[in-house]
């Protein structure tokens, strides 16, 4: 019988309603944004943006689901998810995608089918993001 995995859904990082945070945050596992941050955010696991969150920054994760506002670019090659809620201005690259109706979307959306292409797209980006900057 196949040993079964379980993830850790612990929450390492917490920002909440009310915080207002300039700079950029590494974290190693589950982060919940609810406040403000204005600075990249890279989480070596899940990712939840909630409703009340006002992010100005890109975001990179294993899975990402956004309810509030996103202004920057979103990396996670699991999965995005984006509620009704959200507003999300900037690119998207992902394997899979999940839309709620209702919610506001104003960039690229790319999806992969392996995590290798999701690499491949993310640092193509990247390099033609920094050309462009130059």
């Amino acid at each position: 019988m196949p040993e079964k995995i379980f993830e850790n859904f612990s929450i390492n990082t917490i920002i909440g309603t009310g915080t207002y945070i300039e700079g950029s945050i590494s974290s190693a596992g589950f982060t919940r944004i609810d406040g403000a941050l204005k600075g990249d955010l890279a989480v070596q696991g899940r990712v939840v943006i909630g409703e009340s969150a006002r992010i100005r920054s890109n975001i990179a994760g294993t899975a990402v689901t956004v309810g509030g506002v996103v202004l920057g670019d979103i990396f996670a090659y699991e999965r995005v998810t984006v509620l009704s809620t959200a507003v999300v201005l900037g690119t998207i690259i992902t394997c899979r995608i999940q839309i709620d109706e209702g919610c506001i979307v104003h960039g690229n959306v790319v999806t992969c089918s392996s995590k290798e292409e999701w690499e491949q797209r993310c640092s193509a980006y990247k390099d033609a993001l920094s050309i462009r900057r130059s």
